[in-house]
């Protein structure tokens, strides 16, 4: 699922707590009020489009410790192709975090590709 790692220990660790989620699942749980989605793109990134209602926290400065978690919702990381979010999922279980933690499949190229509204700054 990541493949950076040496130490299939840290694999499957990551494994049993990070999960792959398509994009229109994460649109139902905006419907639904059940999720946080925190983008770990660069700020000129985001500033060209993103997720509304997002949470910016760039990969470059990532702390797990400023993720907004919300135990009562589900938390998704996103990047812009899926690739960076794996990487802050990955430093969110290194920190201790215990819980699920979904990536959004295709990133926000992948929301595009499936209808997701876009916002600007």
């Amino acid at each position: 699922m990541f493949g950076w790692f040496t130490n299939p220990a840290a694999e499957a660790t990551l494994a049993a707590h990070v999960k792959l989620t398509a994009p229109r699942t994460i649109m139902q749980w905006i419907e639904d009020d059940s999720v946080v989605i925190v983008d770990v793109r660069e700020e000129n990134e985001w500033a060209s489009a993103h997720i509304p209602g997002a949470t910016l926290m760039p990969l470059s400065r990532f702390n797990p410790a400023a993720v907004p978690v919300d135990s009562s919702k589900r938390l998704v990381f996103h990047c812009q192709s899926g690739m960076r979010c794996g990487m802050a999922a990955a430093r969110m279980v290194e920190a201790g975090f215990d819980g699920e933690i979904n990536r959004m499949e295709g990133g926000l190229m992948g929301w595009r590709m499936q209808g997701g509204k876009i916002a600007t700054s």
